[in-house]
């Protein structure tokens, strides 16, 4: 038996998502003040839930993705690659204030499209996990002491963090350690970034405390 695609699976399964949101969205027009408060809720509720499943389903996607294809390894800016995902946080969080810090002269030796795909989800999530601060700071560096003869560079938060005893499933898909009704999200990004960071042969982990920040560290 062939393995299974993600990519036509994910369309089969979009379609019907779709659907259900569209017809959703055409009953709260046409029924618009005329449902009662918990019907009104209990249809916001149904497109919320096809909403988030396709944002799965995109993660997926995304996980998939970074298994596939060669790689290919050539000096990367991580400076300026970290910088555009922060700019890109800025234009897309206009309201957030977060003082963002990235070291100057980082680089890496790597692919930088899985890179890039990396550092965006790394910010992301520090970016979402503080956002609860009113002086938030989100850094990207690197370790001056070499560890494995490899560079370390993290991304560090100062943000709600999480219980060190659970630490080991933040790597895990679907994994998650706050309520998705606390922060949104698809519980695939650090799933995705550990598979970028084991193609290159490297590693990841992280350190954190409860409502103390969290911070990512990895090799390449």
């Amino acid at each position: 038996m062939p393995p299974l695609r993600c990519g036509p699976v994910a369309h089969d399964l979009r379609a019907p998502l779709r659907a259900i949101d569209g017809f959703g969205l055409a009953l709260e027009e046409d029924c618009a003040g005329k449902l009662d408060a918990s019907s009104a809720d209990h249809l916001k509720r149904i497109r919320r839930s096809a909403q988030h499943m396709g944002q799965l389903i995109d993660g997926l996607l995304g996980l998939s993705r970074v298994t596939r294809g060669d790689l290919m390894r050539e000096k990367v800016d991580v400076t300026k690659i970290a910088q555009g995902s922060g700019a890109r946080l800025r234009d897309a969080n206009p309201q957030r204030e977060v003082e963002l810090v990235i070291h100057e002269g980082l680089v890496a030796e790597g692919d930088a499209r899985l890179i890039t795909a990396a550092l965006d989800n790394l910010l992301s999530n520090a970016w979402k996990f503080t956002n609860k601060r009113p002086q938030a700071r989100v850094e990207v560096g690197r370790l001056e002491e070499a560890k494995e003869n490899k560079t370390v560079f993290f991304v560090g938060d100062n943000g709600v963090g999480f219980d060190p005893t659970y630490a080991h499933k933040l790597f895990g898909a679907f994994q998650r350690l706050h309520a998705v009704t606390e922060f949104e999200g698809s519980g695939i990004g650090l799933a995705t970034v550990q598979r970028i960071v084991r193609r290159h042969g490297g590693r990841i982990w992280a350190d954190g405390e409860v409502g103390r920040g969290a911070t990512f560290y990895f090799t390449l």
